[in-house]
């Protein structure tokens, strides 16, 4: 990690990756040699179309194995469940937080790592601008967000730890 942030990231995340991992080591790389394998028989490779993205795909899967490899090394797995323990009523990585802007609209975010950022499910990673200016804060707290639109004041309803999928 080049800007020397931690690599949070959930058991749900980290078996995913394990799990894509796998999949790119033990069945599409093979394949993808056997295909490029094939299709260096065939002759001149000058004109070879499928030599050459055979070879392009492989490098491309190389560089998501190498990705997939160097997250799993850094990765600090942070189980939600156990996090509760530790942080009672605050903020931290792995919490779902209710929040309430001051038009009464409710949002309810996890704060995750950064493979597993996803709007629309409200996953957001914990080193986002709103995730930092959640992190620490207590249910009851309202906290000021940086927004595209201006400053945003949301107050945190519930701050509670459950597990993500």
């Amino acid at each position: 990690m080049s800007e020397q942030r931690k690599n949070y990231m959930t058991p749900g995340c980290a078996e995913r990756l394990r799990g894509e991992l796998k999949q790119l080591l033990y069945q599409q790389r093979p394949q993808m040699v056997e295909t490029v394998a094939w299709a260096a028989s065939n002759g001149d490779r000058s004109e070879n179309a499928d030599y050459h993205y055979g070879k392009k795909r492989l490098r491309e899967i190389d560089r998501r194995i190498r990705f997939i490899t160097g997250q799993l090394d850094s990765a600090i797995i942070v189980d939600p469940l156990q996090q509760a323990t530790v942080a009672g009523d605050r903020v931290l990585f792995g919490a779902t937080v209710t929040l309430e802007n001051g038009a009464g609209v409710r949002r309810i975010l996890a704060l995750v790592g950064g493979d597993e950022i996803d709007a629309s499910r409200g996953r957001i990673s914990w080193f986002s601008p709103i995730g930092k200016a959640l992190l620490g804060a207590r249910e009851g707290d309202a906290v000021t967000v940086q927004t595209p639109g201006g400053r945003e004041e949301l107050d945190i309803i519930l701050v509670e730890y459950r597990q993500l999928d």
